[in-house]
């Protein structure tokens, strides 16, 4: 029964390349008249787009749990990266760094002479140190991105305040801000731009505002989606609450820039006394010292 299935598919496999080698032959020559459209080739794949596969392909095998993929997800994303696949990138690119690592840490302790198994550890702790501080930088870019926030918030809600007052409503005052701030913030404009498409596709305005607080993790986007979703409920004007916004957000960051120029004094005082402080004293009373053994030591010798 096995030989006659073995057979069966090498007599079926033997037909199907005779059809595609026979149409093959058939296909038109170069330059001569097609009896059907020429399809256009496909460009060449870079070693870039290839690279990229071999990733994506490296990610879904370590994708992770439901529950860990959403939280993930959402960490991808208030740091920017919303594509569908990013996790999936992420994910290729931490297992390559903690492969790339491993490998470098096993050969360095093979190379001292060390057995197979320190060589072993050495790899399981650089694949293991590298696993975990993907997610680490990830959080550093998370939080760079909601610093970048920050600071295009006040301008934004300055223009935001000069379209209100021209008589916009404010899903028009969002994408103009958008559009606006997308040369010089482009992070900021980005979510205004997702929070017009999210009200244009007939989303509540309350929910699209508090999703977008919890998106990007910024605390003073939270308070802006609070202060205008208090303003829309209570029938307020949207400008004024705006501009006091604005104003609280100028004198919040100076007040920090005045607090950090105080810490510096006392930060500065652990690298004088440790570093500076010790090379001063060497420069400074070093010839002095040896001029002052030079001197007595025919006073001390026996």
């Amino acid at each position: 029964m096995t030989g006659t299935l073995l057979l069966f598919f090498g007599f079926t496999l033997l037909v199907v390349m005779g059809a595609l080698a026979f149409a093959v032959r058939r296909l038109p020559a170069e330059g001569s008249a097609a009896p059907w459209p020429r399809v256009p080739a496909a460009p060449p794949r870079g070693w870039s787009a290839r690279m990229m596969d071999a990733l994506l392909f490296l990610g879904s095998l370590a994708a992770p749990s439901d529950a860990r993929e959403f939280s993930l997800r959402a960490r991808l994303a208030a740091a920017g990266y919303r594509n569908p696949a990013a996790l999936y990138l992420f994910q290729g690119i931490r297992v390559c760094a903690a492969a790339l690592l491993a490998a470098v840490l096993a050969w360095a302790a093979a190379g001292q002479g060390a057995g197979a198994g320190a060589a072993l550890v050495a790899a399981v702790c650089g694949f293991g140190f590298a696993f975990v501080a993907a997610e680490h930088v990830l959080e550093r870019m998370r939080q760079a991105r909601v610093a970048r926030i920050h600071r295009a918030l006040p301008a934004a809600l300055d223009l935001m305040v000069l379209s209100l007052e021209a008589g916009q409503s404010l899903d028009v005052a969002l994408a103009e801000t958008s559009r606006e701030l997308a040369r010089v913030f482009p992070e900021l404009a980005s979510e205004f731009a997702q929070v017009h498409l999210e009200m244009r596709a007939g989303r509540q305005r309350t929910d699209v505002l508090l999703e977008l607080g919890r998106r990007t993790g910024s605390p003073e986007l939270k308070k802006l989606a609070v202060v205008l979703i208090d303003s829309d409920r209570f029938g307020a004007s949207l400008a004024p609450a705006l501009r006091t916004h604005a104003r609280f957000l100028r004198t919040r960051r100076r007040q920090a820039a005045q607090e950090a120029a105080r810490k510096l004094s006392v930060k500065l005082i652990f690298p004088v006394f440790f570093l500076i402080m010790p090379a001063v004293f060497v420069v400074s009373l070093g010839p002095a010292v040896l001029s002052f053994l030079e001197a007595m030591k025919p006073l001390l010798a026996p």
